[in-house]
């Protein structure tokens, strides 16, 4: 799967697209209520805005790593959020 993420631009532009989206969500979610609590957020829009504004080159190790390890624990994290 890592190959194929790496050698299609495709996929790779959504998936980058998808975390900013993630990131932005995070970000207004927090300033909107203090109250909620989102592990990693300030990690969640730093990569948001690393993405978006180019500051650094972001390796696909990196994205792969975000999508494979720490995505699910996000949803996760979400769901229970609305569940409460």
């Amino acid at each position: 799967m890592f190959e194929y993420y790496r050698s299609d631009i495709k996929t790779k532009r959504a998936i980058e697209r998808n975390l900013e989206i993630i990131g932005e969500a995070v970000n207004r979610i927090i300033k909107k209520d203090k109250s909620i609590i989102i592990n990693n957020a300030g990690k969640i829009i730093s990569t948001r805005n690393r993405i978006s504004h180019g500051y650094d080159a972001i390796s696909d190790d990196l994205i792969w790593s975000i999508v494979i390890n720490h995505l699910p624990k996000l949803k996760e994290e979400v769901k229970n959020l609305l569940h409460a």
